[in-house]
């Protein structure tokens, strides 16, 4: 009984050691819970969604079988956003996530709807398809309101589109169609760090990562995804 008792002790106490390292647990959602209709979106725990605006009110996420299912429905206009308040400077998200389809794609979107100076709020993002993750720094790249704006009028000039390029990257990225898989991004600074599986994948170093204080995390999805046991720490 005592080594069992011992080996237990010594592989549970690494797991609840690098838990506690995270800090302050701020979000955790299991999405064990039910809907009162099917209808309309009814996500609940502080999650809201675009479907009102950009898909006529359409269903676009249904919780079942203790997950969360995010879908674009045919009228929608934009891709599906769900976004949770999620304040801190410093910190980590970590959830697990399914493609169902090779063409899906996941994205983590972190914002600060009282910044003004980008479009809605962007500061960056990590967006993982079967094949490839991509982090953006979309505060000081493309989402910047006056690099935006010569994107839409077409006068974007060489320099600019030079500069975007370098707000982002992208690692090649092995995620299975059909399969569950773990993600944590840790935010310090202004570097961010994705691992995927337990295995860190990439790391990005941009200044739109310092913003000082990230405001709310959006699940970002052009077509379908699913996730769970969603948990943010702050530091």
């Amino acid at each position: 009984m005592k080594r069992f008792s011992l080996l237990l002790f010594c592989l549970v106490l690494p797991c609840s050691y690098n838990l506690a390292n995270e800090g302050e647990l701020i979000v955790s959602d299991d999405f064990e819970r039910s809907e009162s209709q099917e209808l309309k979106d009814e996500p609940g725990k502080n999650w809201e969604t675009n479907s009102a605006s950009r898909a006529g009110g359409n269903k676009q996420v249904d919780l079942k079988d203790g997950a969360m299912y995010i879908f674009i429905h045919e009228t929608a206009d934009h891709g599906v956003s769900v976004k949770h308040p999620a304040e801190f400077t410093n910190g980590t998200v970590s959830l697990r996530f399914m493609l169902e389809d090779p063409k899906d794609e996941l994205g983590l979107n972190f914002a600060d709807l009282q910044y003004k100076a980008v479009h809605a709020g962007h500061l960056f993002a990590v967006r993982m398809n079967p094949t490839s993750l991509t982090i953006q720094d979309l505060k000081t790249g493309r989402m910047d309101k006056k690099m935006r704006e010569a994107r839409q009028n077409g006068t974007v000039t060489p320099e600019q589109n030079k500069l975007v390029k370098t707000k982002e990257k992208s690692f090649p990225a092995e995620i299975s169609v059909g399969e569950w898989h773990h993600v944590k991004v840790q935010v310090d600074g202004d570097v961010l760090k994705v691992s995927i599986d337990e295995e860190e994948i990439a790391s990005f170093q941009s200044e739109g990562m310092a913003h000082p204080t990230k405001r709310y995390l959006r699940l970002a999805v052009k077509r379908n995804a699913v996730v769970d046991d969603l948990k943010i720490w702050k530091r």
